[in-house]
């Protein structure tokens, strides 16, 4: 089953953890490419390929400070029999021109300068006296010009062989070359190469903007003291990382009270900001969800498939679970358990894909590998449920954490790996492979 049609499928229906899914994923569209300046960019995905328009470097430079000279002018230089140039003058990085360098002449080069017309190859500074005649030395020193032009002499105490400590035109990137291709991630270091070569904008997919939202009158924000029957609201929080974790642009609303219209008022308010939208409570079959009474008759219903259907999946913990779409723009909406647990789980299972899948990310799951089972004894699970179990993953090996609870937070906390126990599976013994979600 997939895309909206499952969603008739009536309120008795068991969906499957994998049906569910692929209901999302094919409703679920990338979003539209836009133009982004580069600092605006990092973390978009592109949609285009880059083509380099100037070769990175564009012009022979210096990779060390030192001087430019003939190789025929240092061959057979020794610290007994150093060669003597005449210094006809500087060039430094971002110098427009720079001296020839004739026969018996070197001229002093700093790092990243162009090289100049005549030389064939650097010597670094620690090969040379500096200029003044001292022997080697470890830093630059200053010439003063003699009467007829010259910069004075220096001593070179080793030969160069022809390009030595230059850096060719076009030796990281050639005009040309392909820099980055269409479905690249812009991190830091391709932020770096965009700008490198003189790129201002670049065309991506913009990061999701998602907004996240608790419900539940027993709610009270940390920083705030408890009242009768309160706990603090750790589901947003959770979420509003994990949204962020997973590439999106997060907004967090603080927790909404057991009040339908004010749900629904609140998520309206939300949706000019919003490429989708997290709601965390309300989805049982409890006399106060409200979520399910503030979004069971919202959207257009029409054949673009829109309002939220609430359903059972076979699966612990998460069993109830909402999905569709709500406003004019059909923005896709997630309705999580609110047991802290539930709603984290259902998050990488269900949330975290959708957002990846907005991004135009081409992997949008978490990793899975296999892993032998360390546990003191076997674990249980009901009969035709898939269960995920929090554990730590090392070496192949993963560990439980916790028990099977869904409000059991500090367990949530020490784990970076989900146990995934199958439908079929009843109980599982130490030293069985099972598979494993890796959180980390």
């Amino acid at each position: 089953m997939s895309s909206a049609a499952t969603r008739t499928a009536g309120q008795d229906h068991l969906w499957s953890v994998d049906d569910h899914l692929e209901d999302i994923l094919g409703t679920v569209r990338p979003l539209e490419p836009i133009e982004l300046q580069l600092l605006d960019a990092q973390g978009c995905v592109l949609v285009e390929d880059v083509t380099v328009p100037v070769s990175l470097p564009p012009f022979d430079n210096s990779s060390m400070d030192g001087y430019a000279v003939r190789v025929a002018d240092v061959a057979g230089a020794s610290e007994e029999y150093p060669a003597v140039l005449t210094v006809v003058g500087d060039v430094a990085a971002g110098q427009a021109e720079a001296p020839y360098v004739g026969p018996g002449q070197a001229v002093r080069i700093m790092t990243g300068a162009p090289l100049p017309p005549g030389a064939e190859a650097v010597v670094p500074v620690e090969w040379t006296d500096g200029g003044l005649g001292e022997g080697p030395v470890t830093g630059m020193r200053a010439h003063s010009a003699s009467p007829e032009g010259a910069f004075g002499q220096v001593h070179i105490h080793r030969a160069a062989e022809a390009r030595a400590h230059v850096r060719a035109a076009g030796s990281d990137v050639k005009a040309g070359d392909r820099a980055l291709e269409a479905g690249t991630i812009l991190g830091p270091p391709q932020i770096g190469l965009l700008a490198a070569i003189g790129r201002a904008t670049v065309r991506v997919r913009p990061r999701p903007r998602v907004v996240v939202l608790s419900t539940g009158s027993e709610l009270a924000q940390p920083g705030e003291a408890l009242g009768t029957g309160q706990i603090y609201d750790s589901n947003s929080f959770a979420l509003y990382a994990a949204a962020r974790d997973a590439g999106a642009i997060a907004y967090r609303v603080g927790a909404v009270a057991d009040d339908a219209e004010t749900l629904r008022a609140t998520i309206e308010d939300q949706l000019i900001r919003a490429d989708l939208v997290v709601t965390t409570g309300g989805v049982s079959v409890g006399a106060y969800d409200v979520v399910k009474e503030a979004l069971s008759s919202v959207g257009d219903e029409d054949e673009a498939g829109g309002g939220i259907d609430f359903r059972k999946l076979a699966m612990q913990p998460g069993k109830p679970q909402g999905f569709g779409s709500i406003g004019p723009d059909h923005t896709p909406l997630l309705a999580l358990p609110g047991n802290p647990v539930s709603s984290y789980v259902s998050f990488e299972l269900f949330v975290r894909p959708a957002i990846r899948t907005l991004a135009g990310l081409k992997d949008v799951h978490r990793p899975t590998t296999r892993a032998t089972l360390a546990a003191d004894k076997a674990l249980t699970s009901p009969q035709g449920r898939r269960q995920f179990l929090r554990g730590t993953y090392a070496d192949g090996t993963v560990t439980p954490v916790g028990g099977a609870g869904s409000h059991l937070v500090a367990a949530l906390a020490h784990a970076d790996a989900l146990i995934v126990v199958p439908e079929s599976a009843t109980s599982v013994e130490p030293g069985t492979e099972v598979e494993v979600v890796l959180l980390g």
